[in-house]
């Protein structure tokens, strides 16, 4: 599996809402905004689904995900892609659940999507744009 590297993991720590991308077994694309995601160690995120409906469908059918990590108080843009899997019960799920709750009990964390991340891009404009980082 791929490791982050520190200044990955800190540009990640930056980021409020991530734009996440699916897609359906068919390819037809899909991405939404996230808020809820957590960075559980080098190679695994945690993304907590609240009200995902086509995401979920699209990474039943096709496991893999990608999302950036820019803005303006990130130094550099990345690309992330990874394999993901659904849970709805067991320690993860629970963990998540746990944290969530003490946040905001209000969202529901139907579900735990785990990310195995695959490949790290740059994605920043100029002559490095599409690199594979990691």
């Amino acid at each position: 599996m791929v490791k982050l590297t520190q200044e990955i993991k800190e540009a990640f720590g930056k980021m409020k809402i991530f734009p996440v991308a699916t897609a359906a077994k068919d390819g037809t694309p899909n991405v939404i905004p996230i808020g809820v995601i957590e960075l559980v160690s080098d190679d695994t995120i945690w993304i907590t689904d609240n009200f995902m409906n086509k995401t979920l469908a699209n990474l039943k059918a096709n496991p893999k995900i990608a999302f950036y990590v820019w803005g303006p108080e990130v130094k550099g843009c990345y690309q992330i892609k990874g394999t993901a899997s659904v849970k709805t019960s067991g320690k993860e799920f629970d963990e998540m659940k746990a944290k969530l709750n003490v946040k905001n009990p209000a969202l529901p964390a139907r579900s735990l999507v785990i990310v195995k991340i695959t490949e790290v891009f740059e994605c920043k404009p100029g002559p490095t744009a599409g690199k594979k980082l990691l």
